[in-house]
Parts: structure tokens; C-alpha cells; sequence
């Protein structure tokens, strides 16, 4: 049987949590105060106000590098209390070295052609699930090129001519 032990505390990583609270007054101007000490709009700027919110959690949590509790105290009287978290770190991409890149050559594009008739010469055609436009040829004919990525869980196009009011229905599978 394995008995756990725990860390003594030198080695454990101490819990930081800032408090950020905002007191918001009837003209719709707020005080803040970060961990207890007063928290001063910039010189020159507007009074703090809820327009300021991200700014404010930007500048108490490090950019959002330690998490922050926010407490909220309206003009009415209500208040409310938010956790917000930090965002995990993230970790540095490292370089390839350029004989790896040389090596990786891109894939050619894949694209999914859809084409229609019945619609008038250079005329503006939409392709619904509307990710492009495309115009009618001299003849009448359209041909709509599209990122297979654009078009992932559709099982149909639809082409739709802006002057002709032509429709064409096409299967994707």
C-alpha cells in the first residue's frame, strides 16, 4: 500500500487571487479599488465607467495572467460576485529548422466545383451557404470554386442568379 505524503509547504506554490471592487455610482461612473487600494482612471481620462471593465480586469490580473474575483456594487444597492480565471499559460512555439521546412511542401488546393446554366451573360451569382459569388459566362453558365473547409457538414449549394433569379440545386455528395 502507497501512503501519500504532502509537499512540505516550501515547496508548495502559494494561491494568488486579486480582489477587484467596483462601486458604481448613479451617474453611471464607478470607484475601484484593487486588493484594498484605490484604483485611479489614467490622468487626463474620463472617470471609470462600465466601458472601462476590460481595461480595468486587463490592468488587476496581469493580463489575465493571475485570476481575479470581481465584486460589483450597483447605485440600487445589488451586487454581485464574479471568479474570473486565469488563462493557462502558454507555451512558446519552437522553430523549425529550415531544412524541415524545406521538406514540408504545401498540399494543393482542394476545391469543390459547383456549375449551373439558365443564367444571363456576366451576371453576379450567389452561392448559398453563401460563401463566395462567382459571374455567369457569355453562355449563360456559371462554375463556383469552394474551400471544401467552407462547406463541411453541407450536403447542399444552392446558385442564385441576382438578375436572372435563376436557381440551381446541387448535391455536395
Amino acid at each position: 500500500m502507497r501512503r501519500h505524503t504532502t509537499p512540505p509547504l516550501s515547496e508548495s506554490v502559494p494561491v494568488q487571487l486579486r480582489t477587484v471592487i467596483l462601486d458604481i455610482h448613479p451617474d453611471g461612473s464607478m470607484s475601484v479599488t484593487i486588493d484594498g487600494a484605490p484604483h485611479l482612471p489614467p490622468e487626463g481620462a474620463d472617470p471609470w465607467s462600465r466601458a472601462s471593465f476590460p481595461q480595468i480586469i486587463d490592468h488587476a490580473s496581469d493580463d489575465r495572467a493571475v485570476p481575479v474575483r470581481v465584486e460589483v456594487h450597483e447605485a440600487d444597492g445589488t451586487s454581485f460576485t464574479e471568479l474570473l480565471p486565469a488563462r493557462p499559460p502558454r507555451r512558446p512555439v519552437a522553430p523549425e529548422s529550415a531544412s524541415k521546412r524545406k521538406k514540408e511542401k504545401p498540399a494543393p488546393p482542394a476545391l469543390v466545383e459547383v456549375s449551373g446554366d439558365g443564367f444571363v451573360p456576366g451576371e453576379d451569382v450567389a452561392c448559398c451557404l453563401i460563401v463566395s459569388h462567382t459571374d455567369a459566362a457569355p453562355d449563360g453558365t456559371t462554375r463556383a470554386l469552394l474551400d471544401p473547409a467552407q462547406v463541411t457538414g453541407a450536403g447542399e449549394v444552392v446558385l442564385l442568379g441576382r438578375i436572372s433569379g435563376t436557381v440551381v440545386t446541387r448535391s455536395l455528395r
